[in-house]
């Protein structure tokens, strides 16, 4: 799971539906590259190709994503760890994605209020 903590350093999730690999690069703070070799690596992990291969990535991929992040970067799991980490919570995904969704639309909703009362 993403400790809430660190999820402050990274920037919000846009209210888009389909992010090219630079913006989730940038929403991530993980090169492009990196980001194609996940894809190899972890299952889960498979953006839409379109025209020219092109990979748009969906939120619960930037998600999941931040997820492997934190995994890897922080915890300091290893890819087949982490791998394994992931397949054992599949079904709690869910739930911490919409945990996750909820948090970040509360973040965006109280930064809108402030903004009208001004």
């Amino acid at each position: 799971m993403l400790d809430p903590s660190t999820d402050n350093a990274l920037p919000a999730i846009p209210g888009k539906r389909y992010f090219t690999i630079g913006e989730v690069s940038d929403l991530c703070g993980v090169k492009p590259h990196v980001l194609r070799y996940w894809e190899q690596e972890f299952p889960q992990l498979a953006p839409l190709k379109r025209r020219g291969n092109r990979r748009y990535y969906q939120r619960q991929d930037v998600m999941l994503i931040r997820q492997i992040r934190s995994l890897l970067y922080e915890h300091g799991f290893t890819i087949g760890g982490a791998r394994q980490r992931l397949s054992g919570e599949e079904a709690r995904l869910d739930i911490s994605q919409s945990r996750q969704i909820i948090h970040q639309l509360r973040t965006e909703l109280e930064e809108v209020l402030i903004i009208l009362k001004r």
